[in-house]
């Protein structure tokens, strides 16, 4: 077995069986394709099978010493080590030679967070009179309100809004599904829209009838598009916080948890598979953590 097919199985493992995107996989294929090129050209060997653990050590040596990020290496590593985790899968290797691989430590680079009072700021500079303005209200209104990825926000279809049950079903990463609770001045924004702007575009193009945030030309909007009017908002708010449209999901979970939300239950309305990743959301200001430690330590009270 060389390491052409075994990367083509690889593929397929990785589109079949764990249902990942394009972009994804075109990832892990080149996370792999940097180990085969090391191993053909520096060590002369021809299949994956024949890499031991002494071998991946001496690459995981070269990367650290080719001035990329630590962020970069340990993303490689991650995609090496599940292309060897699908080799065991499949009976192709006896033993996992990256098991007692390791990467680069790596801090958690959070964020940034608005406020309240910063987010209902934005909220204020947004002109309705504009022809977009009250589509835009209503995207600011949902991404907050459900803490979506900027994704799951431009496919959010119309039919996928229960208004009555105060939920939204939402198409999350590798096409899964969840439902989300919405909040009712989102849903009152969504409803403004739906009867106004939306109501009255006369060139919705075929296949985005049931997308609910469209441009002027009557096609879903961008996420480039969502950044864009997110960016002109900050400014015209007076916000110099470096803010994307993931912060909005990122103020979602930190406002939750500081308000004393289960991480579970954020776990499963941010669509994350594990818990380990929610955690990056506990993260408390130091103000907040003053305050509870003031008012609950019994040496305080």
């Amino acid at each position: 077995m060389d390491w052409k097919s075994s990367m083509h199985g690889f593929e397929a493992y990785l589109l079949l069986e764990r249902n990942l995107s394009r972009h994804s996989i075109d990832a892990y294929q080149r996370d792999v394709e940097k180990l085969a090129r090391y191993c053909i050209r520096e060590k002369r060997i021809q299949s994956p099978v024949k890499v031991t653990y002494a071998d991946l050590q001496e690459f995981v040596q070269v990367l650290y010493g080719s001035g990329i990020s630590a962020r970069s290496q340990a993303r490689i590593i991650s995609g090496i080590k599940a292309f060897y985790k699908y080799l065991v899968l499949e009976d192709l290797v006896d033993d996992d030679p990256t098991q007692l691989l390791q990467g680069p430590k790596l801090d958690r680079k959070l964020p940034e967070v608005l406020t309240y009072e910063e987010i209902e700021q934005l909220i204020g500079a947004i002109d309705l009179s504009h022809p977009q303005g009250t589509r835009n209200r209503a995207i600011i209104e949902t991404l907050y309100a459900c803490g979506l990825r900027v994704s799951e926000l431009t496919s959010l279809r119309i039919s996928h809004i229960y208004s009555r049950e105060q939920v939204i079903r939402v198409i999350g990463k590798n096409n899964k599904e969840r439902l989300v609770p919405i909040g009712s001045q989102a849903l009152k924004h969504i409803r403004l829209y739906l009867e106004g702007e939306r109501l009255g575009m006369m060139n919705v193009r075929p296949g985005n009838e049931d997308i609910l945030f469209l441009n002027r030309n009557g096609k879903a909007l961008t996420r480039v598009m969502i950044f864009l009017i997110i960016k002109k908002l900050c400014k015209e708010a007076g916000i110099e916080k470096n803010i994307s449209p993931h912060s909005f999901r990122h103020s979602f979970a930190t406002h939750l948890v500081e308000g004393g939300a289960d991480l579970r239950a954020v776990q499963e309305m941010l669509g994350h598979e594990s818990i380990t990743t929610t955690e990056i959301y506990t993260h408390l200001n130091t103000e907040y953590l003053k305050e509870t430690i003031l008012s609950f330590h019994p040496r305080n009270i």
